[in-house]
């Protein structure tokens, strides 16, 4: 793998898929989080001063900064003024889901986004109202749309709005918005894992059962249809 190569405010990455693009404070306070878990850092040792981490990082001062403050927010580090910058905490449990999400492997991200989804569609069974069916059925004539017409782009974009108005019919608003953090973490990854809307025509049926059972109010019929959507159970 050749070496990063850094610019003013990006990171750019050779990976197997390709190129990641990330923000220079993003990458760095990942490496950091990484040392840490890893124990090349422990809980109570003292970082390197800013300079250090400067060429360690090869970055500059304010990238540093943001990073610490990161991982500060997240509860693993403590920054004590005229002292220094000191692990507080190993294991990862104080960060924040949304930089925790940025640093996962699509498949950790799509299993739980999978589970997410049977869940919320059982609760949407029960907890469903008209609108919410009006705003569901219109994201599935979208999707169903744009698949057939073989637009990608709009196919991703209406699969994923249908699922999340799913969400928002769970009545969970914990559940919805966590369910949310996890399909705006795939997005990209659906436009450039489906190079077509085969897959998406092929899933219609079990779409509109999904809708159906929630029009139903049958929360096992539901969780059954997002199950089979999402490959668990064969159709």
């Amino acid at each position: 793998m050749n070496s990063p190569t850094f610019d003013s405010s990006y990171h750019l990455m050779n990976t197997e898929q390709g190129i990641t693009r990330r923000s220079l404070a993003d990458e760095v306070a990942a490496r950091l989080q990484q040392q840490i878990t890893s124990g090349q850092y422990k809980v109570g040792d003292k970082l390197p001063v800013e300079p250090e981490l400067m060429t360690q990082f090869g970055v500059g001062r304010s990238s540093i900064r943001e990073a610490i403050k990161v991982l500060v927010n997240s509860g693993l580090l403590r920054v004590q003024q005229g002292i220094g910058t000191f692990v507080e905490e190993n294991t990862g449990a104080g960060e924040p889901l949304v930089q925790r999400l940025k640093r996962s492997e699509l498949p950790e991200i799509d299993e739980v986004r999978q589970l997410l989804e049977m869940k919320i569609a059982e609760k949407a069974a029960a907890n469903r109202t008209e609108q919410h069916i009006a705003t569901i059925g219109l994201y599935l004539g979208e999707r169903e749309k744009a698949a057939l017409g073989g637009d990608i782009t709009a196919c991703v974009e209406a699969d994923i709005n249908f699922h999340n108005a799913i969400a928002d019919a769970s009545g969970n608003g914990v559940l919805a918005d966590l369910y949310k953090s996890f399909s705006a973490r795939i997005k990209h990854e659906f436009l450039s894992r489906f190079k077509d809307t085969s897959d998406f025509v092929e899933t219609m049926r079990l779409h509109k059962e999904l809708l159906n059972s929630i029009i139903d109010k049958d929360p096992k019929r539901a969780w059954l249809f997002a199950a089979r959507i999402n490959g668990h159970i064969t159709a």
